[in-house]
């Protein structure tokens, strides 16, 4: 049985060795989604988790190309005096023989 041709098929996806060799048109253009936005801006207070609606006159703090806004100053001041790395000690690991320390 014959199909008539009505041009040039750029993808056949329906034979079984089907290999796309050609790209589509929406890949022809490098997209800006998949990169990183210039500025993020955060609303939610990192310590209470409240949604600061008009943020003119909240603290805020900049971190890169980060702006991070809180509901007090004393909210702000806590994120600031949370340790980097773990909030608790880790049990040190007595034997040195590769075990993990979890």
């Amino acid at each position: 049985m014959d199909i008539a041709s009505q041009g040039s098929v750029v993808h056949n996806s329906t034979v079984a060795n089907y290999i796309a060799t050609e790209p589509l048109a929406r890949d022809q253009t490098q997209t800006g989604r998949l990169h990183e936005p210039a500025q993020i801006l955060s609303s939610t207070d990192p310590i209470t988790g409240v949604e600061i609606d008009d943020l003119t006159g909240h603290p805020y703090l900049v971190d890169g190309n980060v702006t991070m806004y809180f509901e007090t100053e004393a909210t702000r001041q806590e994120f600031m005096d949370m340790p980097i790395d773990h909030p608790f000690h880790l049990v040190d690991n007595p034997t040195d023989e590769g075990y993990d320390e979890g």
